[in-house]
């Protein structure tokens, strides 16, 4: 078992500098008389409990004044406990990401993920193997909450068997190319496709010895963290351009998905 320091968990404090709205003590003005208000820092006690502590937390920009504090946040848990060994010491950490507002706009959102240990890369799993779990804020449970949890741990040999298939999935040349010009997709929309120019060979160009595999599970990691961390250029009108990276964590987590299904769709 490799184990997680404490050190890598984050404390209240730490949690509440990077995304304060998640320990509101009340909803917005402007939920419905209907609404209950359940603070996530309520699910992130309930989370520990059971086992998950917090690694990262983030929270959207609030567009108006009336939103401040109440807005979407993202609180992505790992239970040191709970692991996927692959082939040569590539250790996945299964990862749930929750995502939650007070402004009675959503529900408690639970996300299956992964964290891989080789590159410190976050991956989400696509809801065609992982639906996401909903929780209504009146009625919340701690109950509930164990069960659902526990659901999502029970689905994890799905995510094993993909991972292998990945693995023993050989890529040509020419499927890596077409991986990466399918995969490409998800970042950028037809008609941009169409004024840019993209190196794919670049992009397929792993930045560590230990994705330079050509199975399906190292091409997909290598793409997967330069359409996310914006480690590519591109070519407008001749002109050469850096990518961005991707913060909006909405952003992140639909690129993710897809990113994820794609590499499915190349799984033998």
């Amino acid at each position: 078992m490799l184990n997680l320091e404490k050190s890598e968990f984050l404390s209240d404090a730490q949690i509440k500098e990077q995304a304060p709205c998640v320990f509101s003590e009340k909803a917005s003005a402007e939920v419905s008389k209907h609404y209950t208000h359940i603070p996530t820092s309520k699910v992130i006690n309930d989370m520990r409990t059971l086992g998950w502590d917090v690694v990262d937390a983030k929270e959207v920009k609030a567009r108006k004044n009336s939103t401040k504090g109440f807005q979407k946040h993202l609180v992505v848990f790992r239970n040191p406990d709970v692991q996927i060994d692959g082939k040569g010491g590539d250790t996945v950490f299964p990862q749930v990401l929750l995502t939650n507002s007070h402004d009675g706009k959503n529900a408690f959102t639970f996300t299956a993920g992964l964290f891989r240990m080789i590159c410190e890369n976050g991956l989400v799993i696509s809801t065609t193997q992982f639906e996401d779990v909903k929780m209504r804020h009146m009625g919340y449970s701690f109950e509930e909450l164990q069960v659902k949890i526990k659901e999502m741990v029970e689905k994890l040999p799905l995510t094993v068997e993909s991972m292998n298939k990945m693995q023993a999935t050989e890529l040509g040349q020419n499927q890596a190319i077409a991986f990466a010009k399918k995969a490409i997709t998800t970042r950028f929309k037809d008609d941009e496709l169409k004024r840019i120019k993209i190196d794919f060979k670049d992009l397929l160009t792993p930045t560590r010895d230990e994705d330079k595999g050509k199975d399906l599970w190292s091409v997909f990691n290598v793409v997967q963290e330069k359409i996310i961390d914006g480690d590519f250029a591109y070519k407008v009108a001749g002109k050469l351009r850096k990518a961005r990276q991707i913060k909006n964590f909405k952003q992140d987590q639909k690129i993710n998905k897809e990113l994820f299904d794609v590499a499915l769709e190349f799984a033998s």
